[in-house]
């Protein structure tokens, strides 16, 4: 089975990012007309369902989950394109597509291109397997934060400089923008504390050499998403200072995952 499907995963990653590429433009084409969303919702979900398939190859193995840089960095762009997609449906976050959806089909490119490394040879426990879970779905919803602050800065850009045009335009007011940026940021806080405690029971010597830079990176980022919606809380930040902490804290966080794997399996040639 596995040589069909290597000769098969080229076209299933040209498939895949044909379709992000034409979700995005979708997306675009319906920001700047106000026409259908149906084209994009479709081409996404087909994406999705490719990149899937693609995922189901290549990062999966031996019985367990592997946690390869090129694996990871697929399996995280996917989640978040999968969380975007659940979420269009009932809020109005469509924009973002503009770029999580190209972001996903690098990654799809970048894991079929990447070395492989020495990916995980025994299945993971369901305690660690928990952990990776949850770690993915909190950097998937605090992904779609960092977009959606990224996409809040250019909105008040324009609006300050000039009438808002193009895409932008097309987005929903200031004040509802700010709401869905922080009921995202609310949610991937929520779910990157359960991950952190779930690494403190279940992952063994958690401040040891080759982890405790992602260790200490991911509580400088936890803290910083925690002054933000304090600050939020308790007197009503909003704008540039929302944006600032929120690029600042993810920009943490994702230092924290990749930055240290990099780091562990490219140049030390060990895992997590």
């Amino acid at each position: 089975m596995s040589a069909p499907m290597d000769a098969l995963s080229p076209l299933l990653v040209f498939a895949a990012v044909v379709a992000y590429a034409g979700a995005a433009l979708a997306t675009w084409r319906h920001m700047r007309d106000n026409g259908a969303l149906w084209p994009a919702r479709t081409l996404s979900a087909l994406a999705l369902a490719l990149h899937l398939v693609l995922l189901g190859h290549i990062a999966i193995r031996h019985g367990g989950l592997s946690i390869g840089v090129g694996g990871a960095l697929s399996l995280f762009a996917w989640q978040a394109a999968l969380l975007l997609w659940l979420f269009s449906l009932r809020q109005p976050v469509a924009a973002l597509g503009l770029a999580v959806y190209p972001v996903a089909a690098a990654c799809v490119v970048a894991d079929a291109l990447l070395p492989r490394g020495n990916p995980a040879t025994a299945a993971l426990a369901w305690p660690i397997q928990t952990h990776i879970l949850l770690s993915l779905l909190a950097y998937g919803l605090l992904t779609l934060g960092a977009v959606q602050a990224l996409a809040l800065a250019i909105q008040h850009r324009q609006l300050h400089d000039r009438r808002p045009r193009g895409p932008v335009a097309a987005l929903p007011a200031l004040q509802t923008m700010e709401t869905l940026l922080f009921r995202l940021l609310a949610a991937g806080f929520f779910l990157l504390s359960l991950a952190i405690l779930s690494g403190v029971l279940f992952v063994e010597d958690l401040f040891a050499q080759h982890l405790v830079h992602k260790t200490v990176l991911s509580l400088a980022a936890w803290l910083a998403f925690a002054i933000l919606l304090w600050g939020r809380w308790r007197f009503g930040w909003r704008g540039r200072v929302a944006v600032r902490w929120t690029l600042s804290a993810y920009g943490a966080l994702i230092l924290a995952y990749f930055g240290s794997k990099l780091v562990l399996e490219w140049l030390l040639g060990r895992h997590w």
